[in-house]
């Protein structure tokens, strides 16, 4: 087990069980779990749209507290049909949560979730308040207009040449609006059109979502086909959803939060790098204040966007701890 005075990521861990769940619509959800058998239930919920769960995705979880359930979503990682976007939408996701929920025989259960991942679980959390007993969230996108403007402009004011590269992907009419631009580039069934396009988008996301820059892709040890195909899923469905407005304009969240007590008195920690450029702090900032006073908002200084940088990871870790040991005990995390 870990130090507990370090709050770095617990050992490796394997899942336990797992298993395909139809969905219905042509979907199949892969998942898993791990931890306790009668540990605290804790959903881990990943980011994208289109990215999938990860084995180090697991050690956030203390598995002597925590009964951890990893599933990949629609058109994601290891559920089928890969990269799909015919009855994708952030309601069939929040659907699906539920439906897991029920499978597992779970009564209610903690919700972590980063960038797209926070998006969903406060879309789960409105939708379902009674079942969450506390959200942990990470890199705070709220799926708005502003955002996704940001995301396909104004971000490459802080990284232009990786803005560069994802225009240049793109006939010079159509750089004005790049969403469509590579709408019907990554939409095409042929790999010669769509796979570069994913990589450009991708790449460009890539770009942005550390303090330091990446590792090459040549040492992550993926293969050039893995990473092809994790691209095109991660690019078809962020560009789908940013083109329906992530399915959240008739009801945007923090509207729908500040009309529920409910989802306001539940415990939140929010761990929000200070130097975010793909979710800039200031979503993070809007969302404390609606959630209120049971909202923590824990600003990571020397931190970007993904979960793996180290103070990011150390903050998820620790609220974790916390929220485990406390919930376990019977009481309110």
């Amino acid at each position: 087990m870990m130090d507990a005075g370090s709050r770095d990521l617990h050992p490796p861990i394997e899942a336990d069980a797992g298993g395909q769940l139809d969905l219905g619509d042509g979907h199949v959800m892969a998942w898993e779990a791990c931890g306790r058998p009668d540990g605290v239930p804790v959903v881990f919920l990943h980011g994208g749209p289109g990215t999938g769960v990860e084995p180090a995705h697991r050690r956030f979880f203390d598995p002597r507290i925590w009964r951890a359930v990893l599933f990949d979503q629609r058109g994601c990682g290891r559920s089928t049909p890969h990269g799909e976007t015919q009855a994708n939408t952030t309601d069939h996701l929040v659907a699906d949560i539920e439906r897991l929920r029920r499978h597992l025989g779970i009564e209610r259960w903690a919700v972590f979730g980063g960038s797209w991942g926070s998006t969903l679980a406060l879309a789960y959390a409105t939708t379902h308040p009674d079942r969450v007993t506390a959200l942990m969230l990470r890199g705070i996108f709220l799926g708005t207009d502003a955002e996704v403007a940001w995301f396909l402009h104004d971000m490459g004011r802080f990284f232009p040449e990786a803005h560069a590269a994802f225009l240049a992907h793109l006939p010079v009419s159509a750089r004005a609006d790049p969403l469509a631009g590579y709408l019907p580039l990554l939409m095409d069934p042929d790999p010669r059109v769509h796979a570069p396009a994913a990589r450009a988008w991708s790449g460009y996301e890539t770009a942005c979502a550390t303090l330091r820059p990446p590792p090459p892709a040549a040492f992550t040890g993926a293969s050039p086909a893995t990473l092809d195909r994790g691209a095109l899923a991660v690019a078809r469905l962020e560009a789908h959803y940013f083109a329906h407005r992530c399915f959240l304009a008739a009801r945007p969240l923090l509207d729908r939060i500040a009309g529920d007590e409910r989802v306001r008195g539940l415990p939140v920690h929010i761990a929000q790098g200070r130097y975010d450029v793909i979710c800039p702090p200031d979503a993070a900032h809007r969302l404390a204040a609606t959630l209120g006073e049971r909202a923590v908002l824990e600003i990571i200084p020397d931190a970007g966007h993904s979960a793996f940088e180290p103070g990011t990871r150390r903050a998820l870790v620790q609220a974790a701890d916390r929220f485990g040991r406390q919930l376990a005990r019977g009481g309110r995390a």
